[in-house]
């Protein structure tokens, strides 16, 4: 009988959130660099190459991968032969290591979850608690997997209770445009079928776990039909042209993973869960030897990518930004901006909309300023700021038209595409939004050289800061006509692969 001691799990799972808040699998590396090696539209394998550049930056800096370090999901198999020498519940033992994993000294990972969710809103301050599965099983071991998952891909996540004759593939390819590309791709599908309805969720997630393997697949062809599922999906997925960031292009999916589990004779259950650029997991065994040891990857693992200015590239200076001048901007236009930048995210702009509607003045003035939707990771060491990549700004869609016409408001920074509302707005203000990579944080750290809190500091990491950057790079996604690059890109892109076909 094997005996797992408290600590052990405690700082197994505290040492495996650690990892990978900067290691990328191996796996998914490999994927991303084929996907770079064949990708045609150059605003796609930019894309590409900042998130490769982040993720080696990452794994020899120690610096999280992505601001946004996401809620813990872990499953658990635990081995009927196993006795705990532990005061702790297994919950309390993991969300411990959760705990002692999100503050470290070393590497704080940004604390996201929020207790009282449609009350209060309270953050919790430590990332507890994880979301946690159970599960025994025959054996002397424990093995776990953890997982981070961030926010912007979890969010569009789609579930449906289908009729047994309903067509799985159809399903997913209507919810694809409807996903948007705030889950950051290229990423990998999870898709659960059957079950119940938790169940089939709980499919799609645990099949993001398994390694990258639709090109072995490929070749041997699928002995069954979730592997043909597989194949299907991932080809006509990638034939959309949604491609990396959706800015058109390639490569949209990784790999499509598939579950099922038996089914009611009435039901067909079918759920989709987004992996992001920052896929991040990790698999260890506990055989009562002590805590688990997680090898460091080798550097030679990532590849050596540079990222340089193209030619064309338009230096802002947003300290002296006119309207006319936005004006000039072109959709697709790589920015690099330098100067003072706002950033504001979901409970800022709740919070100055709820002020504008009282009449309350605000507590800066956004006239001609430009607010980059984000909220950053704590600095260490001698950082002015941690990893601040992007937000998925169409959350602050609804908010769009009443800070442009109260405020002045002149331009967005975020991640991904706008909606319908935000896009009228900005086309009636004669503004611009501006896309920044998902997935490349800890490089846009880099551009910035300065941060100060200067409102709203009781909203932790969603306070309102004012940055001082040097060549950030964005790119122009919608422009003062209501031009997006998200809409015009995959169009062109999916016309392109189809003549291929």
């Amino acid at each position: 009988m094997t005996v797992i001691r408290q600590e052990d799990l405690i700082q197994s799972v505290a040492d495996a959130l650690q990892y990978i808040s900067y290691y990328h699998p191996k796996d998914f590396i490999d994927a991303m660099h084929a996907a770079y090696q064949r990708e045609e539209n150059p605003a796609a394998r930019d894309a590409i190459a900042q998130i490769l550049i982040n993720s080696r930056m990452c794994a020899t800096g120690h610096r999280p991968i992505c601001q946004d370090t996401g809620i813990v999901t872990v499953f658990v198999h635990v081995g009927m032969n196993v006795r705990w020498e532990a005061d702790l519940s297994l919950d309390e033992m993991v969300n411990e290591g959760v705990r002692r994993a999100y503050l470290l000294p070393d590497n704080v990972l940004r604390a996201s979850v929020l207790a009282d969710p449609d009350g209060k809103r309270k953050n919790t301050g430590d990332n507890t608690p994880a979301v946690i599965h159970h599960k025994l099983v025959p054996g002397d071991t424990v093995e776990i997997h953890v997982a981070a998952k961030g926010g912007g891909s979890e969010a569009k996540s789609k579930f449906a209770m289908l009729n047994p004759s309903d067509n799985v593939v159809d399903w997913v390819l209507e919810q694809l445009p409807k996903m948007g590309a705030g889950w950051c791709p290229p990423g990998m599908l999870g898709i659960g079928i059957g079950g119940t309805a938790e169940k089939a969720m709980e499919l799609a997630k645990e099949a993001l776990l398994d390694p990258i393997d639709i090109q072995a697949l490929q070749a041997r062809g699928a002995n069954n039909r979730a592997e043909e599922l597989r194949l299907e999906l991932f080809d006509k997925v990638n034939r959309s042209g949604i491609g990396a960031q959706g800015l058109g292009g390639l490569t949209t999916v990784l790999d499509i993973k598939v579950k099922d589990y038996p089914t009611h004779a009435a039901n067909k259950p079918v759920a989709i869960i987004p992996n992001c650029a920052a896929t991040r997991h990790v698999h260890f065994t506990l055989d009562g030897s002590g805590a688990a040891v997680l090898p460091a990857p080798k550097l030679d693992d990532w590849p050596e990518i540079t990222w340089e200015v193209g030619e064309g590239v338009r230096r802002v200076n947003l300290d002296e930004i006119t309207p006319e001048a936005v004006r000039e901007w072109q959709p697709g236009d790589t920015v690099l901006l330098s100067g003072k930048l706002l950033t504001g995210r979901d409970a800022a702009h709740k919070r100055m909309i709820d002020m504008l509607a009282k009449g309350e003045s605000l507590p800066v003035d956004l006239k001609n300023r430009f607010i980059y939707y984000v909220g950053p990771v704590d600095p260490v060491g001698d950082e002015v700021v941690g990893p601040a990549g992007p937000t998925t700004a169409t959350r602050m869609d609804k908010f769009t038209r009443t800070l442009l016409e109260q405020t002045g408001l002149l331009g967005m920074v975020g991640k991904a595409e706008r909606g319908p509302l935000a896009i009228e707005a900005i086309r009636d203000n004669q503004a611009v939004y501006l896309m920044a990579v998902g997935g490349a944080a800890y490089l846009v750290a880099q551009a910035i050289k300065k941060a100060e809190v200067i409102a709203f500091d009781d909203l932790g990491m969603e306070a309102i800061y004012e940055f001082e950057v040097e060549d950030m790079p964005v790119t122009v996604a919608v422009d003062h006509l209501g031009t997006s690059v998200h809409q015009t890109g995959p169009a062109k892109w999916q016309e392109i692969i189809a003549e291929r076909v």
